[in-house]
């Protein structure tokens, strides 16, 4: 296994819900294949540089994970039809934790 970060954000006005299911539906498209989670830090609102969706704040999560590269495909897969996350990135990080 590789090791990954993922960072999104959602709006900050959604419901409590909301986030709890994006989070949710990323847990496990990261576990279907025997990928694991190493941390989840909350960054909380961050100001945008630029206008998404009519958005000037995000409210932000980084996610560190390991996982198989053709899990990468449908993790973008599940993020990109996900209404609740506006933008999301996952990059390869070097060293696994």
């Amino acid at each position: 296994m590789k090791a990954y970060e993922l960072l999104f954000f959602v709006d900050p006005a959604s419901t409590e819900e909301a986030r709890a299911g994006a989070m949710k539906r990323i847990e496990v498209a990261i576990a279907e294949e025997g990928g694991v989670i190493d941390e989840v830090i909350d960054w909380g609102k961050r100001k945008l540089a630029f206008e998404v969706d009519h958005l000037t704040e995000g409210d932000y999560t980084l996610i560190n994970f390991q996982a198989e590269p053709d899990q990468i495909k449908e993790l973008d897969r599940v993020l990109r039809i996900n209404d609740a996350v506006k933008r999301h990135m996952i990059v390869r990080r070097h060293e696994a934790k």
